[in-house]
């Protein structure tokens, strides 16, 4: 990263971009090493739930594939879901948490508000778990555990999406099982979400995720904004400097920042987008840091690309 002319830090990561075809236009690093998708599994995630019948109207659906701010918009689905299959709040197995977005947290503060399970930025997808759940006769109360039909049916989506068997299976941060594949195995799944017809689960869910860009993140996140200003774009962030979009077309992108850090994230992003032909105007308020030092960052990421390409 630059500032004014000198770096001021060093990141590194891999990269790799698919075309719609699925062959590679150009990759950077191990993207066929298995890594945890962290938060960006949760497009595959909400495909498995449509698949198992659950449906959802479409902010709902994008919900599901959220990290979420912790927004009003936020909570108030995520209770829409729960109370609708008969759910309540403490049903919800992810933690208590402030909400994400530093505006409403300082506002939960400000006023002395305990941390919420609904505040967390998973409740979407976890209230939709429970649903598909009651919808399918299964039982809740052990709903993260890797063995339950739940689960079970998820990972068998993302080795279906992603085309590679899961790797390894752990905890993600808000307890539901994380099923590890490579940065390639990842690009194939949004891929496949991104270009898919628009009455199958995968096109419900990307129709759903374009619609409502801000259920996914937060009116003040980088990612709905970005979404906003690229048409078609899908896109998805996670833990440990992960990112994953796709343009309209199935064009693929999976960014890993190998030391996790979120800074280096939506600069790489930008940079790749430019070399799919995204217009670089649409993506200066991405390009990091500020003024022509992020632009810079931007065009320097961009030519080294081409010249690993």
């Amino acid at each position: 990263m630059l500032r004014s002319g000198m770096t001021e830090g060093v990141h590194y990561g891999s990269v790799v971009v698919l075309a719609p075809d699925g062959s590679t236009l150009f990759e950077a690093g191990d993207v066929d090493a298995a890594f945890y998708p962290r938060s960006a599994a949760k497009p595959m995630q909400a495909v498995a739930m449509n698949r198992l019948g659950l449906a959802l109207p479409p902010r709902l659906l994008a919900l599901s594939a959220a990290s979420h701010s912790g927004e009003q918009i936020h909570l108030h689905g995520a209770e829409q879901i729960l109370t609708t299959a008969g759910f309540h709040t403490r049903d919800l197995g992810n933690p208590e948490d402030f909400p994400y977005d530093p505006v409403q947290r300082d506002r939960w503060l400000a006023t002395r508000r305990s941390p919420s399970k609904l505040a967390h930025n998973c409740s979407g997808k976890h209230a939709a778990m429970l649903a598909a759940c009651h919808l399918r006769g299964w039982s809740t109360a052990d709903y993260l555990d890797p063995g339950h039909p739940l689960q079970q049916a998820i990972a068998e989506t993302v080795e279906d999406l992603s085309g590679q068997p899961v790797a390894r299976v752990a905890v993600d941060g808000c307890g539901a099982p994380l099923f590890a594949v490579s940065q390639r195995g990842l690009a194939t799944a949004i891929s496949r979400i991104a270009r898919a017809a628009a009455g199958s689960s995968e096109g419900l869910v990307a129709q759903a995720i374009r619609a409502h860009p801000e259920m996914v993140a937060g009116t003040r996140r980088d990612v709905t904004k970005l979404m906003n200003a690229v048409p078609g774009l899908i896109a998805k962030d996670g833990f440990e400097g992960v990112q994953v979009a796709a343009l309209a077309d199935g064009t693929s992108i999976v960014v890993k920042v190998a030391d996790g850090s979120d800074r280096a994230r939506q600069p790489v992003l930008a940079a790749v987008l430019t070399l799919c032909g995204v217009d670089a105007a649409l993506l200066k308020p991405f390009a990091g840091t500020t003024g022509e030092d992020g632009l810079k960052i931007v065009g320097a990421l961009a030519e080294r690309l081409r010249e690993v390409k």
